[in-house]
């Protein structure tokens, strides 16, 4: 099925005014009515009230058949923006740094060419706009399922497309199991006794308690875990002290630990408590620990990356599938996998040299992928639907 030029100019102004206009997470509001002006344009019926600003088109085919959902992310990050775009971010320090507006914008005019061919759709085709997902440990995915957002409609398989800068455009990164990892947080509130800088024997200091913490956590890693077996331990944030003179009495420490399989996962939990505990306790301070359970790992469904791989090789071709390595950046679609099979897949977005990082203030995207992007999803959606009713 062909994919319409005027549909892929559209699909990337659009993506510009969202970029334009970026909200975080639970703060949706334009953003899901914007949406939803855009379903009203297209013909595409919909749902509301799932996690406040979440929305669901619904296009049914004139076959009866099996139901597919596909989802796109709605939210942005609080981040100043850097990334020198005509269309850079209005909404201060708010920024589209993950790319959630180009899968929001793709879903949509993939939602516009599917609604228009319903005689080729054998069942029905969900299209899920997910508030929060950058709102780890808590997401949007698990209200929008406690919502009831497949009350009416249950899926038989899920989709989710993310935007990959390590990929260049017209290439995919798709693969059974594992794809993105268990994304856990923690705080760690180290408490000493202060003082004089000139008198460290009457103190506890807090920093050097910390400092130790930080060293021991590593071990983890290298010493503790199963070395095929992906993890990390990072400690992103450490604040101590109030004054060159003055020893800290306190120590906060915040971080990250990212881990593929859940044995790997709670061995790392394990460790992480008795480390943190036993260390401050040697060194005569406190620890008041938090620990968040976050986004389960993202594993696909083996059938269905089968099933993926097939429908885009038959558009480009095997070269448009390389062998790629799993992620261990977290992502809330995994709780819906949970629930239902599916697979999530990368899509190629380089801009080539100076490519920055997902996350990062200066992150752009390549929006030649868009027509990739989109045709991919269309079809995805009709081979599935194909798939469930026998057809393939």
């Amino acid at each position: 099925m062909d994919i319409n030029e005027n549909i892929i100019n559209d699909a990337i102004e659009f993506r510009r005014v969202l970029h334009l206009h970026p909200e975080l997470s639970t703060d949706e509001y334009e953003t899901s009515k914007r949406i939803q002006e855009k379903l009203t344009e297209f013909d595409i019926p919909y749902q509301t009230g799932f996690a406040d600003t979440g929305v669901l088109g619904i296009i049914k085919g004139e076959q009866e058949g099996a139901i597919i959902g596909i989802r796109a992310d709605i939210d942005a990050l609080p981040i100043t923006e850097a990334s020198g775009e005509e269309f850079t971010s209005l909404n201060e320090g708010v920024m589209h740094a993950c790319g959630h507006d180009a899968h929001t914008s793709m879903l949509l005019h993939a939602g516009k060419v599917l609604n228009d061919n319903k005689d080729k759709i054998k069942g029905t085709i969900l299209l899920i706009f997910q508030p929060a997902e950058e709102l780890s440990p808590t997401g949007g995915a698990k209200r929008m399922l406690e919502d009831g957002v497949f009350d009416e409609y249950t899926p038989d398989m899920l989709l989710a497309q993310h935007v990959w800068p390590d990929l260049e455009v017209g290439k995919f990164g798709v693969m059974a199991g594992p794809i993105m990892g268990n994304s856990d947080r923690f705080k760690i509130t180290i408490k000493g006794s202060g003082g004089h800088a000139s008198m460290p024997h009457s103190t506890t200091d807090a920093l050097i308690v910390g400092n130790q913490v930080v060293s021991a956590l590593q071990t983890i890693v290298s010493r503790n875990t199963d070395p095929m077996q992906p993890a990390v331990v990072t400690v992103g944030r450490f604040t101590a002290g109030t004054k060159h003179n003055v020893i800290a009495e306190t120590a906060e420490l915040e971080g990250t630990i990212r881990t593929q399989s859940d044995k790997t996962k709670e061995l790392a939990k394990k460790r992480f408590f008795e480390i943190v505990e036993q260390v401050t306790a040697a060194m005569g301070a406190e620890a008041d620990i938090e620990f968040y359970d976050g986004y389960p790992a993202t594993v696909n469904d083996t059938e269905w990356a089968a099933q993926l791989k097939k429908s885009v090789n038959k558009l480009y071709g095997e070269e448009a599938t390389p062998t790629l390595l799993p992620s261990l950046a977290g992502e809330d679609f995994s709780r819906f996998l949970l629930e239902y099979p599916g697979v999530y897949y990368w899509l190629g977005t380089s801009v080539g040299e100076g490519q920055k990082p997902l996350h990062n203030p200066a992150f752009r995207l390549n929006e030649d992928a868009f027509k990739y992007g989109i045709t991919a999803m269309v079809h995805m959606a009709l081979d599935s639907l194909n798939k469930l009713s026998g057809e393939q």
